[in-house]
């Protein structure tokens, strides 16, 4: 079945891969909640996003979860290997840290499905500590 696949875009999704999905209605991550509950983030929720570089302190060695209340990291074992992540505004306490397998074009699909503009040309920043 279609929507089962675990990479590559659904026939109706612009961005797919194991643990992110962009919908027609907004964004699905997989394994964000204990123990394996599903993320649903409207595409109208999203207020804002930033492009952060992985270290080991800022997220890399992190597989799941968070040291730092203000983000929460979704579950990506792959995440080690990685090095860049996007930061979600949800205009909440809590910044949803996520790690597509393909940043830039996360980034392109989120920016222009929730209204943001295009990327400021794939600068990053810091990571927060994770």
């Amino acid at each position: 079945m279609a929507g089962d696949r675990t990479t590559g875009p659904h026939p109706t999704d612009g961005y797919a891969d194991k643990w992110i999905r962009c919908t027609d209605t907004g964004i699905a991550v997989r394994a964000y909640y204990f123990p394996w509950g599903t993320k649903h983030i409207p595409y109208g929720a999203v207020h804002g996003m930033e492009r952060v570089d992985l270290s080991a302190a800022r997220g890399r060695a992190r597989i799941w979860g968070t040291a730092n209340p203000g983000y929460w990291a979704s579950l990506d074992p792959g995440r080690p290997r990685k090095e860049r992540a996007l930061v979600l505004d949800l205009g909440r306490r809590v910044r949803p840290f996520l790690t597509p397998d393909d940043p830039d074009a996360f980034e392109a699909v989120v920016r222009e499905r929730s209204g943001l503009g295009p990327a400021s040309g794939g600068d990053s920043s810091r990571g927060p500590l994770i």
